[in-house]
């Protein structure tokens, strides 16, 4: 069975729809609307072209579909004014000389702020940050994804930071002035370490708004609390945050939501919370993080074929299993992944008639 078979085609059929009733954004303006829907079309084609070729060249395909993807985003974006819906150039690329470096170890850098490229004005559009100023490793970047979770490029111990996961079916119905949710997915040597609270101090330096969190359950003397982490079956822990209400009153759930929404970025229907990189101050949109990833190997593919066969070659190669899993999942994630950033970008407009609506 080709993976175009296993491609969610639920949404597929839904961009289909939304291409003979845009979002106002792009129904509004002849030359947004061709975009828009010539632009999916495209990308629906580069995707299913993807699903028939094996990993030496699906790279390339994946990411030229979520480029033609990006094009109907911008298009469809209610806050793009004037011309600042159109895309011209990438905006994203690779230090030279480190296209010759092990995988992980591939330098990406972007665009300034203000130019019309396709990274630079989707970022704008999504509010996710550049870093014209410093190369950011393909390694954490490649971390930024959920699907990486388990299958890391190169495992950095310590220093790796991987999206953190909510469960807001948690959040109970009665009103309350806190915000009370379970994050997932922290680390054995946070949860493990010698002194948990400095660790989980450290860990979540590169995630603002957890920092930022009122309290969390703690075991042991007031002195010297511990986090009362909960393990999970696959070697993660978890544990209950809470962070006081905007308001300082007692909200409903449907308020309690919403700020879990504002602290978060959505994920496949579920919040999560994104790590920053280098100097960023804030985290990449999941889009971004996506299609920088894709760039670098697309860039690989094109560039550096040689060293490309030897990344892949599973025999070998240590890169070879994360690199099958990520393109599998890709074509997977990336058109729910469209789907919702095109609803996003469009005040929300299509939710009712959206894939899981």
């Amino acid at each position: 069975m080709y993976e175009s078979d296993l491609m969610d085609g639920g949404v597929w059929g839904w961009l289909r729809r939304t291409r003979s009733a845009p979002p106002s954004a792009a129904a509004a303006d002849p030359g947004r609307r061709k975009v828009y829907t010539s632009a999916l079309e495209q990308a629906e084609q580069l995707f299913r072209a993807a699903s028939t070729v094996g990993p030496a060249t699906r790279p390339l395909l994946i990411f030229y579909g979520l480029s033609q993807a990006g094009r109907a985003i911008a298009a469809a974006s209610s806050t793009a004014k004037g011309d600042d819906w159109k895309l011209a150039g990438h905006g994203i690329s690779q230090k030279k000389e480190s296209l010759l470096n092990a995988l992980p170890e591939v330098a990406v850098i972007t665009e300034k702020p203000g130019r019309r490229s396709s990274f630079v004005r989707l970022s704008d559009l999504l509010k996710s940050p550049l870093w014209e100023n410093d190369a950011i490793p393909l390694n954490a970047l490649w971390d930024t994804i959920p699907e990486n979770l388990t299958s890391p490029l190169q495992d950095t111990g310590t220093a790796r930071r991987t999206p953190l996961k909510t469960v807001p079916s948690f959040i109970s119905q009665d009103p309350h002035p806190l915000l009370s949710v379970p994050v997932d997915y922290f680390p054995s040597w946070v949860a493990e370490a010698e002194r948990p609270q400095e660790a989980l101090e450290r860990y979540l330096a590169a995630y603002p708004t957890v920092a930022a969190r009122d309290s969390y359950p703690w075991v042991g003397d007031s002195t010297d609390p511990v986090p009362r982490f909960e393990s999970t079956d696959d070697g993660w822990y978890w544990l209950i945050m809470n962070w006081t209400m905007p308001s300082g009153q007692s909200e409903d759930r449907v308020a309690r939501l919403a700020y879990l929404g504002a602290l978060a970025r959505p994920y496949k229907g579920r919040p999560h919370f994104f790590p920053m990189l280098g100097s960023n101050s804030g985290p990449l949109h999941p889009l971004m993080g996506w299609w920088a990833v894709l760039h670098t190997l697309s860039v690989l593919v094109r560039y550096q074929p040689a060293e490309w066969a030897s990344c892949i070659d599973v025999d070998h190669s240590t890169f070879a299993v994360p690199v099958e899993e990520l393109l599998k999942h890709a074509m997977l994630t990336l058109p729910r992944l469209i789907a919702d950033t095109i609803d996003e970008v469009s005040d929300g407009e299509l939710t009712d008639r959206g894939p899981n609506g």
